[in-house]
């Protein structure tokens, strides 16, 4: 993480910035920029110089939270829209849109009751704005360019002023060229945390947060097609596919929370393995407790945020992951036909001397994919990918891992490692007596409506349109 003073260093880039005032402009503080995709220390408000009111942080998967500075009691923050490079996995480096050198976003965290400024400079080659998604605010900072404000030119820095009014979990991203400048990534999250006690928040001991998002780059190129609607190729969380995304890593007994926005094109069943949940938080912030109930799996639909919280009682390594099963999958061709089953024996050497690089994919299902060295394109990732300490973990995309540690100490977020299975407690082959056969159906099905009797005979007569006969 560095200060960048090339930012706003000339005194044109200043000048240009006519939206803000010259008092707000002699002031206006320094961006932070971050190169890293690691996930982040929680940044403690009591690090901060003049930081505010005191909160809990949360953590951001596979990000950062943003730097303030408090001025007359204002907490104030710049954003910084530009191209960026982020490493959706190692391997693979997607050029998108964001701020403040990465995308997602950094994280901007304030409590309820702040005053909150957010200098934002455009530098895009396009115009942008910033919608503050689930906010309660004056409607000309509501972001939608040509309704609520002017759009920031290329150049240009924009201002933006109010009160955190209720505590939630919310998002940022464009008004302006949306359909482009989301598809290429540019969003971030917002947390207001509680001002006092609230009979609807619990607090807890590990807090994360993360978006859902997706991109569609080709094998071999680096900039995300922006007019798909449907068919991505790539599933993330904060732009990072597995095994690229971090774990989530808590001490056992914790009370964790997890926050989730769903900035896709579609919805997405979010699920974790070992506890159950409650969706204690929705865009309109806390539910209410009688309201709860236990789950495994949410769903998160298009705009949505949903807020989930367990004890983390079970200790192990967890998967959490979407639970469509395509958005467990890297880069993958939809055209690939379905092969299970088809004899290829005498055509893979033929096919070989033609091809050297041709491999079989798919006659015994596609398992062999998580293991396989195939020759890949420049810049793009396996369809399966990861290893475990029992092999290959055949997953992509939505998909990372809850680990749950007894000797995690209060505050460490440091990845502990696999987990050490005690004796007996793996699944394993079975080595002893032969088993008696496996009862198993031998109907290919009944009709839930049987024919009572045989239909009459009925005889047709076809006659043919003049001039086809003989046809």
């Amino acid at each position: 993480m560095s200060n960048r003073r090339q930012f706003l260093a000339g005194a044109g880039l200043l000048a240009a910035a006519g939206a803000v005032s010259r008092v707000a402009m002699a002031a206006l503080p320094e961006p932070v920029i971050q190169s890293s995709a690691a996930t982040a220390a929680p940044l403690l408000p009591r690090g901060v110089t003049g930081a505010g009111r005191p909160y809990d942080p949360v953590v951001t998967l596979n990000g950062w939270t943003a730097p303030w500075r408090m001025n007359a009691g204002v907490k104030e923050f710049h954003l910084v829209a530009e191209p960026v490079e982020r490493e959706i996995a190692p391997g693979m480096v997607a050029r998108l849109w964001g701020y403040n050198g990465q995308s997602p976003g950094p994280t901007i965290e304030v409590v309820e009751g702040d005053r909150v400024r957010i200098f934002v400079t455009n530098r895009l080659p396009e115009h942008t704005t910033i919608h503050w998604h689930g906010q309660r605010l004056p409607n000309g900072m509501d972001g939608v360019g040509g309704l609520n404000q002017p759009q920031i030119p290329p150049g240009k820095t924009f201002v933006y002023e109010f009160v955190a009014r209720r505590p939630g979990t919310f998002m940022y991203h464009p008004h302006a060229d949306e359909m482009v400048q989301m598809a290429m990534g540019m969003m971030g999250f917002w947390v207001t945390h509680p001002r006092a006690p609230h009979p609807h928040i619990a607090r807890v001991d590990r807090d994360f947060c993360f978006l859902l998002n997706a991109y569609d780059i080709e094998p071999g190129s680096y900039v995300p097609k922006v007019n798909t609607m449907l068919e991505f190729n790539l599933w993330t969380w904060n732009s990072r596919a597995f095994p690229g995304i971090d774990s989530l890593n808590v001490r056992k007994g914790d009370r964790v929370r997890v926050r989730i926005g769903n900035l896709t094109m579609t919805n997405h069943p979010i699920h974790i393995h070992g506890h159950e949940f409650e969706v204690t938080g929705t865009d309109g912030g806390p539910t209410r407790p009688e309201s709860r109930w236990s789950e495994v799996t949410t769903d998160i639909a298009v705009g949505q945020m949903r807020q989930i919280e367990f004890i983390a009682d079970e200790e192990g390594d967890w998967a959490m992951h979407c639970h469509k099963s395509h958005h467990t999958m890297n880069a993958m061709g939809h055209g690939v036909p379905t092969m299970i089953g088809v004899d290829h024996r005498g055509l893979v050497e033929g096919i070989q001397k033609l091809v050297p690089d041709y491999m079989l994919m798919g006659e015994r299902g596609m398992a062999d994919m998580g293991e396989m060295e195939m020759p890949l394109p420049d810049n793009t990732l396996p369809m399966m990918t990861g290893q475990g300490p029992f092999g290959a973990v055949e997953m992509g995309g939505m998909f990372t891992v809850l680990k749950v540690r007894r000797e995690q100490k209060p505050g460490d977020y440091s990845d502990p490692g696999w987990f050490r299975h005690p004796p007996g407690t793996v699944a394993h082959e079975w080595t002893g007596a032969p088993l008696a056969e496996a009862p198993r159906s031998r109907s290919a099905g009944g009709r839930a409506m049987r024919r009572v009797q045989d239909a009459p005979t009925v005889e047709m007569q076809v006659r043919k349109p003049a001039g086809h006969e003989g046809h």
